[in-house]
């Protein structure tokens, strides 16, 4: 289920208007020395809120300077600094910043569109909060000299002369809408070579005195097409061009909050990054970043040591950690790897067999490699904990979702005891055109891109063989299991005229597979639609693509194939949702915004949703009804999310029952004092995803 953001932005814009008018009349009383402990509470709860919800909706600059301006707010609340004329000059500006931000958000602005926080003006409110003398930073009635960062594109010169940028900023979606319309464009002008076909078999029809001028006609159309055809093809790949960002967008910070991450867990770690300028699609970078974050956090908390055990193992007290690129063809791999304890195989089986992912007989039949896969199903972890940062049972889970039925990727995982571990990431250059293959099964067309296409071969039915119950063709000293694609997605069965039978071999790694086809139709580029969202969860469905005169086909998931091949049975669409549908959830936060995102997320997956807006308030309904889970902020006003969970895990209904705290507090010491008071999960606000969230319960409610 995608969020409309811009309903949730109208939101959050509601919920400021309330907020910024108590932090002006706060601040006031502040200046009057007429303000009161629970009023510099009230100032306090304002700013977090800003801070929490801001983060949820990815609104960057907001959060930076709600953060900085909640920092010096904590200063005053715990008395660590009093009120002057200094602290209150600053506060007013803080708030005359985010006043002036959330006015940019009313008049129709996104999140990309704002500007940056006032990074002097952060500065120095959280300077101010540590007692440190504020550096010179100007006031919002004294005009600042613009800067060359700040000028325009156009800049108006000496004798009127205009010197032009050699950049222009064009909005992600316009480009987007561009070049959609052109892959149509392209899409539909096959349909052109088709009406070229029909002309040079109508010439054979006419007279003998017309056929000369119409061949000549003929000729003449089949160049224009061509011509026009490979004109559009370069202008489409220009295009796509435009939309190619560097890895270093992902890899550098990953880099940097690698050193961050180590040292709040007590490790060190050396990050090296290599193959930062190899380029991918702007819409792949932006989703590449949550599988690789999920990678960093799980090489950093699993699999490098803390100093001392290393020195113990005889390995350095450093780590080391190295994200690597090259490209591969038509093919970007991306490699993260260490040099830590690796996977411990046993600790995988028993953390399995303890969640009920397998049973024991299953567990046995499996090779070391297929044990060590095993981290990517749903629900595994083997943390106790789970917080935002690992051990949630998802994180490896969304890797491979990403990776393999998101990007069409291929997602593989090596390791070692004690020497470390390596993921490898093999993903396509661009998910807006690929090479497809284009086929003809039950009366039906469907496309498979051609990555995962091995070959096609032609063969007598009587070539196969039997292989423990599953039909065979032995390919070049290969055993490939032979499937009807047709019986696998229920369509007609067709009566062949000839005993040779046409099979399409697709694969995946080392995996093979022969389809059983009725015809070939094409092999082209085309343009790669995403499903609509009734048909999202269709299995064995990955996109369409367009053929011409709104004639769509839908692309098979090859991996989901494989699945269901080797199962022998396709999963129900409905399966995912039905364990949601009699669940209760007690969502506690004192943002109205905040309430209601998680309130649509969670009803979209049919949980039945109670809101309460704070500690006291959702205590007095937890113990009215029981609850299956529950969902709490931590600064709240009356009671706090920590209290909450205290009391919860007092009330027997409740002891046992998932809590989830879902905040903006991301240290350390936050997240130990959830799992002292008894929290299952720890999410923060800015890591917050909707199908984090929503896995992070259905493991917990199992």
């Amino acid at each position: 289920m995608a969020l409309d953001i811009h309903r949730f932005i109208q939101r959050f814009v509601e919920e400021a208007a309330d907020h910024l008018p108590r932090l002006r009349e706060g601040i006031s009383a502040l200046e009057q020395g007429q303000a009161e402990r629970e009023q510099i509470n009230e100032l306090f709860r304002a700013a977090h809120t800003l801070k929490g919800s801001s983060r949820m909706l990815k609104l960057v600059p907001i959060t930076a300077l709600s953060h900085s301006t909640e920092e010096l707010l904590s200063a005053l609340r715990d008395g660590t600094l009093t009120a002057t004329p200094t602290v209150t000059s600053l506060l007013n500006q803080a708030v005359d910043g985010l006043s002036d931000l959330v006015s940019r958000l009313a008049d129709g602005a996104t999140g990309d569109d704002l500007p940056a926080a006032d990074e002097a003006l952060c500065s120095a409110l959280e300077n101010a909060a540590h007692g440190q003398p504020p550096t010179q930073h100007s006031t919002p009635d004294t005009p600042t000299p613009p800067s060359s960062s700040s000028t325009s594109s156009a800049t108006l010169v000496t004798e009127n002369e205009l010197r032009l940028s050699d950049t222009v900023r064009v909005r992600l979606d316009r480009l987007d809408d561009v070049i959609r319309l052109m892959g149509e464009v392209l899409s539909g002008h096959h349909h052109l070579h088709g009406l070229v076909d029909q002309a040079r078999e109508l010439s054979t029809t006419l007279p003998a005195e017309q056929q000369a001028p119409f061949h000549a006609f003929h000729r003449e159309l089949k160049d224009s097409v061509l011509s026009h055809e490979s004109l559009m093809s370069d202008l489409h790949d220009r295009a796509l061009q435009m939309r190619m960002l560097p890895l270093s967008v992902v890899f550098d910070p990953l880099a940097h909050m690698s050193r961050e991450l180590a040292q709040s867990l007590g490790k060190q770690v050396d990050c090296r990054v290599q193959g930062s300028e190899i380029e991918l699609d702007r819409q792949m970078i932006d989703r590449l970043s949550d599988p690789l974050i999920h990678l960093l956090r799980n090489a950093l908390d699993h699999g490098l040591e803390l100093p001392a055990e290393r020195q113990t193992a005889g390995k350095p007290s450093r780590g080391q950690l190295v994200i690597e690129a090259w490209q591969d063809a038509d093919w970007v791999v991306v490699e993260m790897r260490d040099d830590g304890a690796g996977i411990a195989l046993d600790a995988v089986r028993q953390k399995a067999l303890a969640k009920q992912l397998i049973n024991e007989e299953q567990l046995n039949a499996l090779s070391e490699q297929e044990t060590l896969e095993l981290i990517f199903l749903p629900g595994f972890s083997t943390k106790s904990m789970i917080t935002d940062f690992s051990g949630r049972g998802v994180g490896m889970d969304v890797v491979k979702r990403t990776v393999v039925d998101e990007f069409n990727g291929d997602l593989q995982l090596a390791s070692e005891p004690g020497s470390g571990t390596r993921f490898t990431l093999r993903l396509p250059l661009s998910l807006a055109m690929m090479r497809v293959l284009l086929v003809s099964v039950g009366g039906v067309n469907l496309g498979v891109t051609a990555p995962y296409v091995s070959e096609l071969v032609e063969c007598s039915s009587h070539s196969f063989i039997d292989a423990a119950g599953q039909r065979t063709l032995i390919l070049r000293n290969e055993f490939v299991p032979v499937v009807s694609l047709a019986q696998l997605l229920e369509l007609p069965t067709t009566t062949a005229a000839t005993d040779n039978t046409l099979l399409l071999v697709v694969h995946q790694r080392h995996q093979k597979l022969a389809l059983i086809i009725d015809s070939l139709i094409d092999e082209r580029d085309m343009v790669i639609k995403p499903l609509p969202a009734h048909l999202r969860y269709l299995p064995l469905v990955s996109g369409m693509v367009s053929m011409g005169r709104n004639a769509l086909v839908s692309l098979l998931h090859v991996p989901a194939l494989l699945e269901a091949t080797r199962h022998n049975a396709l999963r129900p669409s409905h399966e995912r949702a039905s364990p949601t549908l009699a669940k209760r959830i007690l969502v506690v936060d004192d943002s109205l915004n905040t309430r209601e995102i998680e309130k649509d997320v969670l009803e979209a997956w049919g949980y039945h949703v109670t809101l309460a807006e704070n500690g006291r308030d959702g205590l007095a309904k937890a113990l009215a009804e029981p609850f299956d889970a529950v969902l709490t902020d931590v600064e709240m006003p009356v009671m706090d999310g920590f209290a909450l969970t205290s009391q919860l895990r007092e009330n027997e209904v409740y002891r046992h029952r998932p809590i989830i705290i879902i905040t903006s507090r991301e240290k350390e010491a936050d997240r130990r004092r959830g799992i002292e008071v008894g929290a299952d999960a720890y999410i923060v606000k800015g890591s917050f995803d909707q199908n984090n969230l929503i896995e992070t319960l259905q493991a917990l409610l199992g």
